[in-house]
């Protein structure tokens, strides 16, 4: 072997060695690489956030209850996040990718489910940046506070406007599901009129302490499918990831009557098991999944091709926790913001449409022995 091939061959071998090291330093810093390119960099305190929407005009709402005048009742459903971050601590309403992201991903998989029995309204509102889940500063806590603000105002119009006096469900995913939450706390629970229309509420892969929603609560825990003005919730994790769940745990943060987010600090969250309807220990097994789906990319209104027996489910320690999918597309894709959001699949997706059916079913049965029905 001649003195410059041997040079060459080295000169490889230290190039491949530094692709190694680059690649072993981005695997194990990876999280603190995304912070940084999402990292508004920027004090809420002195942040512009973009123009509000204005809920009386149609572009403002990314379903405004199409196809669902026969419908019995109405859900009113708090999208998770679908706005990566960057310059911005709160996503604009005109945002074209994450636009996209709605309507490709998240109205089809997770707000779908409930149109076969209501009609949907899914308002824009300034959300807070996926970077916000990365961290627990000042500034990240804000921005989810303000994003409160849009979506009490969308769920006054709603009222007022789209609503007015039907029955409704609230739905809340991720993001979504802990603004919802405190929607629930500040407006519907402190009014009777309100909560006697309830159907149900979902707060879908959401905390939620499961103390406040005790059987004695003014809005307790659903114990069975049969039952209406109750709690849907739980946070999931794939069974076996015991990392996940423990940073669930010991990092989420929820709602308190002030209006301000706590650590959760050992508090168990609520568990509303979807493939028994019930909050629940009880192992669920395989049998029990009507139907999982991957609905991303099919049209509003167009059923999914559903995969029955696809996972198993248990409550454990307030943490769903969920056998890993048989098919290959209801498991995690895309670069490391996307495994961030909510998955383009819905494990739950006949589930959840059967177990919302019967709600209505059970409220609209409640209604008939009402002494004061709503009108």
């Amino acid at each position: 072997m001649t003195g410059r091939r041997r040079t060459r061959l080295r000169i490889a071998a230290a190039a491949l060695g530094l692709i190694a090291l680059l690649a072993a330093v981005a695997l194990i810093w990876r999280d603190d690489i995304l912070e940084a390119l999402l990292d508004p960099k920027i004090p809420y305190t002195v942040y512009r956030p973009p123009p509000a929407p204005d809920y009386a005009e149609a572009s403002a709402w990314g379903l405004l209850g199409e196809d669902g005048a026969a419908a019995p009742a109405d859900v009113f459903f708090v999208h998770p996040t679908t706005f990566d971050g960057g310059k911005d601590w709160n996503g604009p309403i005109g945002d074209r990718k994450s636009a996209e992201v709605l309507a490709r991903i998240m109205l089809p998989n997770y707000a779908a489910p409930f149109a076969e029995g209501a009609r949907v309204f899914a308002p824009r509102y300034r959300q807070a940046s996926l970077y916000t889940s990365l961290t627990l500063f000042d500034d990240a806590i804000d921005a989810r506070r303000f994003a409160y603000g849009d979506v009490r105002r969308a769920f006054a119009v709603f009222l007022d406007r789209l609503n007015r006096g039907r029955p409704f469900a609230v739905v809340g995913v991720e993001q979504g599901g802990s603004l919802a939450a405190r929607l629930l706390s500040e407006v519907i629970t402190p009014d009777p009129a309100l909560k006697r229309r309830l159907v149900a509420v979902y707060l879908i892969d959401a905390v939620v302490a499961a103390d406040e929603h005790r059987p004695d609560a003014p809005l307790p825990a659903c114990e069975s499918r049969d039952q209406s003005g109750c709690v849907v919730a739980w946070m999931s994790v794939q069974r076996g990831d015991f990392g996940r769940a423990h940073r669930i745990l010991s990092r989420s943060v929820v709602w308190n009557d002030q209006g301000q987010f706590t650590p959760l600090a050992g508090r168990i969250p609520l568990c509303v098991n979807p493939l028994l309807g019930a909050a629940s220990e009880a192992d669920a097994s395989e049998r029990l999944n009507l139907g999982a789906a991957n609905a991303t990319g099919l049209e509003w209104g167009a059923r999914p091709g559903f995969m029955a027996r696809q996972v198993g489910a248990r409550c454990e320690g307030g943490i769903l926790r969920v056998t890993r999918p048989r098919s290959a597309s209801l498991r995690p894709t895309g670069d490391w913001a996307e495994r961030l959001k909510a998955p383009g699949y819905n494990l739950f997706w006949a589930d959840l449409a059967a177990d919302f059916k019967s709600r209505v079913t059970a409220w609209q049965g409640g209604r008939a022995t009402d002494p004061n029905p709503p009108h």
